[in-house]
């Protein structure tokens, strides 16, 4: 997994169903572009689970292909689809007020 199988804030709120860490590793990945087999192990879901849903995040757009190498089809997530801009912009909010109250907790206990 891409956080040394560590769960990221995000996940840690709101739970880690496939599609969730797939968002979720999409997201800290914004800027990158990776085969459906790299998704699944860097998110660390099953890639037969990976393909129960791709199909659906390609057609709504959540996911677009980039280039292709060798047979190998890539993808990153499509920042200019308004699901997945609100989805960024959630996100983050989220991951800075969970690490902002668990810096005020740690702060009190000292």
């Amino acid at each position: 997994m891409y956080m040394d199988n560590e769960q990221s804030l995000f996940l840690k709120v709101f739970g880690s169903n496939p599609k969730l860490k797939v968002m979720d590793f999409l997201i800290v990945s914004i800027d990158l572009d990776y085969s459906m087999k790299e998704i699944a192990e860097k998110s660390g879901v099953g890639y037969s689970t990976l393909k129960l849903f791709w199909k659906d995040m390609v057609k709504n757009r959540i996911v677009m292909p980039t280039r292709t190498i060798g047979n190998a089809k890539l993808f990153k997530v499509n920042v200019n689809n308004l699901v997945v801009k609100e989805f960024h912009e959630f996100y983050w909010k989220i991951t800075k007020l969970i690490a902002k109250q668990k810096k005020s907790k740690k702060i009190l206990l000292a």
